[in-house]
């Protein structure tokens, strides 16, 4: 999954940012307004954390231009001031929910997988393919029997193939929802990871799961 923090406070954007990387998301963090609104309306993400008082443009300014372009990114907004005036603006211009700051980051990922779930349908039921379960709660792999370790990383590209299973992800689609902006595009940092992932999900079982399409891309299927 992949999200932007809007947010101008350093400490907090780095410890959302570490908090969801741990959770493996891909972050992406604006320190102002304008550059949420860049990043918000031109690339695709999942969830925005988004701090309501930001230098130059506030962040109902931003949400209500979102919303405008027809962004349906859920937003969530943060505040440091818990005034019910405050949250009502906020919810009527589109945010999805409102969090008041200081919060407890096991909070706010439930908050971002519930909103998650409401607009986009996503599931948290554990992802089945063949002999092997991709459980989304646990954060955890089994095929066969057998617990595989994954990295942070691994488990991030190994749900979005198993929520997308049977379709084939380019290299692009990979890089752009598994890693952030600041990965180069030219790197084969997808075809190391996907390697890296098939060893440990294909490696000593009966059959492959885990399928490469020549020129194309990547998929998770299988085959029988």
């Amino acid at each position: 999954m992949r999200a932007l923090v809007v947010e101008d406070d350093p400490g907090i954007a780095s410890f959302v940012r570490k908090g969801l990387a741990e959770a493996s998301y891909a972050v992406d963090v604006a320190g102002n307004g304008h550059e949420g609104l860049r990043l918000g309306s031109a690339e695709p993400y999942d969830v925005i954390i988004l701090d309501v008082m930001l230098p130059g443009r506030d962040g109902f300014s931003v949400l209500q231009e979102l919303r405008e372009r027809e962004v349906r990114t859920p937003v969530i907004c943060l505040t440091a001031r818990d005034v019910v005036d405050d949250r009502i603006t906020g919810l009527n211009l589109g945010a999805d929910d409102y969090l008041p700051k200081p919060f407890s980051f096991a909070e706010l990922l439930a908050r971002m997988h519930a909103v998650m779930r409401r607009s986009e349908g996503l599931s948290t039921k554990p992802i089945v393919v063949a002999d092997m379960t991709i459980d989304l709660l646990r954060r955890s792999v089994t095929r066969a029997g057998k617990r595989l370790d994954l990295t942070p990383r691994e488990f991030a590209m190994l749900e979005y193939l198993g929520r997308n299973a049977d379709r084939v992800l380019t290299r692009t689609m990979l890089l752009e929802h598994v890693w952030d902006l600041h990965q180069d595009p030219l790197t084969n940092v997808v075809d190391v990871h996907v390697n890296r992932l098939r060893r440990k999900i294909d490696h000593g079982f009966n059959k492959p799961l885990l399928h490469t399409i020549r020129g194309v891309g990547y998929v998770l299927r299988d085959d029988a």
